[in-house]
Order: structure tokens, then sequence, then C-alpha cells
């Protein structure tokens, strides 16, 4: 099993370069690249299933960078989870690009950092301590920057500018963090060959950072790799490059950025305060406080900033802001029943955001409209399309029996339980105001949709349900969001029992 960790990561980022490299000559038409790359989503996908079945506590030793800092792989609950999120929305998505890619150039390019991408998301997922976390991550801002980039305008490639600027200087306050947390570990007695090791609960040693003087520079790295990882899951104040990288990329790669991607940043904060840092460390410290108050206002800031958009996937895009945000939100509170929210969020987002990424990309695949106010009355052409969207929109407004309820539920319980003057109230209100914006921004398209005649001087053609191949990965996200939220107890039990058991 443990060799098969690192087949998971290497198979799909070695299908993905070949491809890449291959000549177009060797593929005789389009469906022989399709065969090809469907076969490598295919076996990718099960690799990585294989894996993710496997028991927790694997480990792979890849190299040592020094004596004391291993480049490595672990198999436990929280990337397990984290993984199987990205092997869903991959697939899905992935099998949905092969339509709406065939109105795009450089298709094969596409397919190729497609699938590096995912390999390398799957190393991240699986990192075991924080120099092996930093590489993966770095790598997938690198690899992720194609798929912003594919249409090669001038808007994309600044757009993908954007993106590599802000991932880097996040990436900088990270690294920052991590080279004083390993001085401060290097400081523990001799011996310890797992200082940058995530361990549940916290690897660093509060007593030893506190008999050390080195309290206050410790509570600075760790507020610069929360707001430096933060980037990436889109919290202000560098939040600016997603609602401009995600419009710009295909639809399937928006699904995958908005869905995925920005997870990425989520799972290395959880990571650092959570398996290294250690929550009782900072709670009750001006770093937690902080830390909420970022999150509520990109809360509110995305909402509201996406109601007021009439561009559907940048719309779309300033959501996903202020939806990351309830994730932080519920992480910093530091206490298990928010965690628990913010995991719940971060799989019912990754499944909601994706089906409505897609449905905006069928919308734009079979009319050529952007704007929402372009498909007034195509819910009657399209209803199987337009009821899953419906549905994926009140999972993401928190409208039983969807499943965004559910972690919605716990956020503000959550919240409550935290005790933190001001913010245990201000944290509810918040999650209360931001889903009735979001019902603001995101019902108008189901509504004059669904239930208003379309403007036949401004249709372009007869519109119909898109193909089965992009419509089926629709429905499924729909179904899932629905699935969950009648059916909870599962996922709920496997964060409860498996992940914020060890934690708290």
């Amino acid at each position: 099993m443990d060799y098969m960790i690192l087949v998971s990561v290497i198979l799909p980022i070695i299908a993905g370069a070949v491809l890449l490299f291959l000549p177009d000559s060797v593929f005789a038409d389009r469906s022989g690249l399709l065969k090809v790359t469907g076969a490598s989503f295919v076996v990718s996908a099960l690799l990585a299933v294989y894996v993710i079945s496997g028991a927790a506590g694997s480990r792979l030793v890849l190299f040592r960078l020094v004596d004391d800092i291993p480049v490595y792989f672990m198999i436990d609950d929280l990337g397990r989870l984290f993984a199987g999120i990205v092997v869903l929305v991959f697939v899905l998505a992935g099998f949905f690009s092969f339509v709406y890619m065939s109105h795009e150039k450089n298709e094969k390019r596409y397919y190729s950092f497609y699938l590096i991408t995912f390999g390398v998301l799957m190393g991240l997922c699986f990192a075991g301590n924080l120099v092996t976390l930093y590489l993966f991550y770095e790598f997938m801002t690198l690899a992720s920057m194609p798929l912003v980039i594919h249409s090669g305008s001038r808007e994309a490639v600044m757009a993908g500018l954007k993106y590599l600027f802000y991932s880097f200087c996040g990436a900088y306050m990270a690294l920052f963090g991590i080279y004083f947390l390993y001085r401060c570990a290097c400081a523990a007695p001799a011996g310890d060959a797992h200082i940058m090791d995530f361990a549940p609960g916290g690897r660093l040693d509060a007593d030893m950072v506190f008999r050390s003087g080195n309290t206050g520079l410790c509570l600075i790295a760790v507020f610069l790799m929360i707001v430096g990882f933060g980037v990436k899951a889109g919290c202000f104040p560098l939040h600016a490059w997603l609602p401009t990288a995600h419009p710009v990329a295909p639809a399937p790669a928006s699904a995958f950025l908005s869905g995925i991607i920005v997870k990425g940043g989520v799972l290395a904060i959880i990571r650092v305060v959570y398996y290294y840092i250690g929550a009782a460390f900072l709670r009750g410290t001006w770093v937690q406080t902080a830390w909420a108050v970022l999150a509520v206002v990109t809360l509110l800031m995305g909402s509201s900033l996406a109601f007021k958009e009439k561009v559907l996937k940048k719309r779309l895009a300033y959501s996903t802001v202020s939806n990351l945000s309830y994730i932080l939100l519920g992480l910093s509170m530091l206490n298990a029943t928010a965690f628990t929210g913010s995991l719940l969020h971060v799989v019912f987002h990754a499944v909601i955001k994706s089906a409505l990424f897609l449905t905006a990309g069928a919308l734009i695949f079979t009319t050529g409209g952007t704007k929402v106010d372009d498909f007034m009355g195509l819910g009657k052409r399209m209803p199987v399309l337009f009821w899953s969207y419906t549905i994926a929109s009140l999972g993401l407004i928190g409208i039983p029996p969807t499943s965004g309820i559910v972690s919605k539920w716990y956020l503000a319980t959550g919240c409550l339980e935290a005790g933190i003057t001001g913010l245990s109230w201000i944290g509810p209100a918040a999650l209360l105001v931001s889903a009735l914006l979001t019902a603001g921004y995101l019902l108008p398209l189901s509504i004059r949709g669904l239930l208003m005649e379309p403007d036949y001087n401004t249709m372009r053609g007869d519109y119909k349900e898109p193909e089965p191949l992009m419509l089926a990965p629709v429905v499924i996200l729909a179904g899932i969001t629905l699935v969950l939220g009648l059916y909870p107890a599962p996922l709920i039990r496997l964060i409860q029992d498996g992940i914020a058991a060890m934690l708290f």
C-alpha cells in the first residue's frame, strides 16, 4: 500500500506530461485523444480511490532535505476526506470537459495540465509534514495556472499573472512561518526526528515556546501562515485574484478551481493550526480574533459583491470568496462543533459550487450568453439543467432538505459555543445575512429561467438540454447535494469520530 501512494500521485503527473509532449499526429482524430484522456482519468481516479480506501497510517518517505526533515506521504482521515472530494470533482468535471472543450483550442494541453494538477493535489492531500505540504502547495499553483490562462487572451494572461502574484505572496508569508517554526522546533530536546511532522492536536511544544520567550513571534508567524495559505482560499485582503481568474478559465476548469483548488488553502490552514501548532496554543489570543474578523469581513464582502455582479461566472466566483470564509470562520472558532461545520462545508461547497459552475458552462456552451439576464425563460427548454441548478442553489443558501443547512447549523452553533466577545453572535448573524444575499444572487436565474417566457427576439437558436455527457455531472452533483442533506449522519460521524475526536 505504501508505494501505491506514490503511484497515485506520480501516475497522473506522468500521464499529463506525456500527453502534453505527444505530437498531435499521434491521434488520428479527436475521438482518439478523448479515448486516451478518458482512460487516463479513469485509471488515475481508481488508483486514488484504492489508496483512499486503504488503512490510515500508511507512510512513504521519498527523500530527506536534511536529517530531520523528510519529504514523505502519509494517509490519515483528513487527507482521505479531501482526496475523496478531489477525485469526485476531477472525474465529473473531466468528463464534462469532453463536450465543453470541443469548441476550445489547445484541447490536448488542457487535459495535460488537468491531469498534472490532479496528481499534485493528491500529493497535497497525502503530505505528511509542513515541508511536503509546502512543496505540493507551490506545485499546485504552477500546475493550475495554465488552466487559468488556457484561452490565451489578454484578459486570461493578466488573470493568470495576478493569480501567480497573489499565490506567491501568500506562499512567501507561509514560508517565513515555516522557517520560524522550524527554528522553534530545533530548540526542543535533541533526538526529535519528527519536528516538522503533523500530529493530531499539534506537534509544537507550547511550553517550550513559552519558556524561550518567543511566544509573540510565534503568534506572528502563525498569523502570517494563516493569511498566506488563506490567499488560495480567497480570504481578505488577498482575495482579488479569485474573481479575476475563475471567470476567464474554461467552465470545467472553473469548477475544479472553485470546488477543489481553493480547498488546498483550507487544507494547509487546518494542517498548520490543528496538526502542527495545536488549537490550544491559539485559543484566546489575538491571532484567533484577527482570523475570525478577517473571515467575517470576507464572508459579507464576497456575498455583497456577488449580489451586485451581472456576469454569471464572476458572480459564482465572488460567491466562492464568501463561502470559503464560512469555512475559515468555523476553523477560527477552535472548537469541535465549528470544526465539524467547516469540514462539512468543505464537502458541501465542493459539490455545490462544482454543480453551479458546470451549469454556467453548459449555458454558455449552449447559448453563448454570459450574463444572468441572457437565460430568461430557458428553463422551459432545459428543465433538467435548471432544476439541478436550483437544487444546488438551495444547498448553498442552506434551505432544507439540502446539505447546506447542516454545515451552517454546526458553524453557527460552534460560533456561539466559542464564547468570543462580540464574534460569538456576529458570526451567526453574518451567516444569516450572507444566506439572504446568496438567495438574492442565485435564485433569480432559476426564477427567470423557469417562470418567465423566453425573449424570442434575442434567442439565437432552438435551445434544448445539453448533451448527456455534459448534463449528467450536474445532475449527479445536484443529487449528492440532496442526499447529503437528507442523510448527513455518516459524514458527520466520519468527521466527529475520525477527525475531530483526535484534535480536541
